[in-house]
């Protein structure tokens, strides 16, 4: 990949950086926030370290798929910020749905195909000093999934092989493209701009869910979409309630 030829191709005006390996292209731009002037777009062709939400790992295998982080500066604090892992995970599966490979999302931040998961979004803050707020946005997307990779994840996991022959600076340009255009709306709208185009890809609509909290179930309902806070809406025995984000798995009911 060419970190020149990714902007050539891009209409975002962000600048893009590609590093050959590294551990986690989001504990680079955290490290390195404080001294960003603008958003910077940063490519590994290999993670060996990458990070999931929750504190959970994020397994990759080097031209497999792509990593990358997006460090964007937000005005206002973080309390602006809510319901924005949800507003990336929508222009992600905007972008690759006009790419020829339609997609659903599981709240909260999460890109599945046919089913399974395709691509992770990991969004993670550093204070500007000025009353802003950096957010680094870390996205993983398979491409192809190898079977011994497949195994030492440990489920069964999606991959796209069509877009794996595309032309990776364009892919990411693409990719690119998609998220600035969301993140410029969010800065002026919040996630209330993108709540009712979340419910249109919600894989899970109307299923029977349950809600767990380190392998607590919490509740247990019918999947109602979000709200324009970014909370899932579940529609339970007792009446409509609003989940808010954070260390909970959604799983369909067996």
């Amino acid at each position: 990949m060419n970190a020149q030829r990714i902007m050539s191709l891009s209409h975002a005006g962000v600048s893009v950086e590609v590093v050959a390996e590294t551990g986690s292209t989001n504990a680079d731009l955290l490290a390195r926030a404080a001294g960003l002037a603008s958003p910077l777009l940063l490519v590994a062709e290999h993670q060996t370290a990458g990070r999931g939400r929750a504190g959970r790992s994020w397994l990759s295998s080097p031209g497999h798929s792509l990593t990358f982080s997006l460090a964007w500066k937000f005005d206002g604090g973080l309390q602006k910020l809510t319901g924005l892992p949800l507003a990336v995970g929508t222009a992600l599966a905007e972008t690759l749905g006009r790419l020829g490979q339609p997609v659903a999302l599981k709240w909260p931040n999460d890109v599945l195909k046919d089913g399974d998961k395709l691509a992770g979004i990991l969004v993670e803050t550093a204070a500007a000093g000025d009353g802003a707020v950096w957010t680094v946005i870390g996205i993983g997307l398979n491409l192809v999934m190898p079977d011994e990779l497949e195994e030492r994840i440990g489920r069964s996991v999606a991959a796209v092989p069509w877009l794996a022959r595309m032309d990776r600076d364009t892919l990411l340009a693409a990719l690119l493209d998609g998220l600035a255009e969301a993140l410029r709306l969010f800065d002026k709208a919040g996630f209330g701009a993108f709540s009712a185009r979340w419910n249109l890809l919600h894989g899970w609509q109307g299923q029977l869910v349950t809600i767990l909290d380190r392998g607590e179930v919490l509740h247990e309902g019918l999947a109602a979409g979000v709200d324009d806070a970014g909370r899932l809406l579940l529609d339970t025995g007792s009446g409509r309630i609003a989940i808010v984000a954070g260390d909970v798995s959604l799983r369909i009911k067996g």
